[in-house]
């Protein structure tokens, strides 16, 4: 039987359907669910110049043998393949809403993050491990090189940290700029420890630095990971306070009680509400729920809002009364 031309196929009503679904009308939260505004250029420059560097510091660091340069090679090794990933994410997110996923694809950036910081775990236990097997069987170190390359390398950091320091507002892009700030203190403690190899040759200091650079980085490490585990587990935002939020709904004039109260952030900065309300009066409705959105954009910043109006009961009115 041939096609209709004026009759949309399967799959063009299906997607069609979708669209219409995720339109925002007059009134609706003017939220997205990704920021339209974050470059991918940032993050790809950043990853250029992180992936370039990464083979130098991989073969200087092995000639010279030195575990503070090898640390660092092997963290700006690490980054590219964050840097990369937080790219992905980024690309990712900004995919729209389908019928299959509702929320769109935002959320991918905090789970990128999430996998850094997973990995950054196992670079700072390598470290770690390594470090403490040197200072048991001090080796050789070439000071001169590990000074030389270090300085590029520092150098380097500072150029990608400055790139990615201009997109503040994404959760992935912070955990990349984490690693390339424990690359940029590696740089620094591996220009150190080859000074002092150079000029002292007291080979333990290689070691002494990487362990120390290694706590710095476990600290932002477990930052982030906090931080994007609250977020995919859709915890409350931290500056928005539940408790005060549910006050706030039940002092509302015409509300009698509150339950099924959810808040969470959809994309990282656009939190979300929803929640049932028991009214006295269902056609008070509209009065109601334009000073709750009122209340609850100026007072906590929320703007998208899904509440449910519910009846209350004879015998919870008169309860109530």
């Amino acid at each position: 039987m041939p096609h209709d031309a004026h009759t949309p196929n399967k799959v063009g009503t299906h997607d069609t359907k979708s669209a219409h679904l995720h339109a925002h009308r007059h009134g609706d939260a003017e939220h997205q669910h990704y920021f339209a505004d974050r470059s991918q250029s940032i993050l790809a420059w950043a990853l250029g110049l992180t992936l370039f560097f990464a083979g130098v510091e991989v073969v200087f660091g092995f000639l010279s043998n030195s575990l503070a340069l090898i640390s660092d090679a092997g963290h700006m090794v690490t980054d590219s393949a964050a840097l990369g990933l937080a790219l992905l994410a980024q690309l990712i997110a900004k995919r729209p809403p389908t019928a299959k996923h509702t929320f769109g694809f935002g959320r991918s950036e905090a789970l990128a993050a999430f996998v850094n910081g997973l990995v950054m775990l196992g670079v700072v236990a390598w470290i770690s491990i390594e470090a403490i097997q040197r200072l048991q069987s001090p080796e050789v170190v070439q000071g001169k090189v590990v000074m030389i390359v270090a300085a590029i390398g520092l150098a380097i950091n500072i150029v990608v940290a400055w790139v990615l320091s201009h997109d503040k507002d994404s959760m992935n892009t912070r955990a990349a700029l984490i690693h390339v700030m424990g690359d940029l203190l590696g740089s620094a403690a591996a220009i150190v420890s080859g000074a002092i190899i150079y000029f002292t040759a007291w080979m333990p200091i290689d070691p002494i630095l990487s362990i120390f650079v290694s706590l710095l980085i476990l600290k932002s490490t477990v930052g982030v990971l906090e931080e994007s585990f609250h977020f995919l587990m859709k915890g409350v935002p931290h500056h928005i306070d539940y408790v005060q939020i549910g006050t706030d709904l039940e002092t509302t004039p015409g509300v009698a009680s509150v339950h099924d109260l959810h808040v969470w952030d959809m994309s990282p900065g656009q939190p979300a509400l929803i929640g049932h309300l028991e009214i006295d009066d269902l056609s008070a409705w509209p009065r109601i729920l334009e000073s709750i959105k009122k209340m609850l954009l100026e007072k906590h910043g929320i703007d998208h809002i899904t509440l449910q109006p519910e009846v209350l009961r004879d015998e919870e009115f008169e309860a109530n009364t």
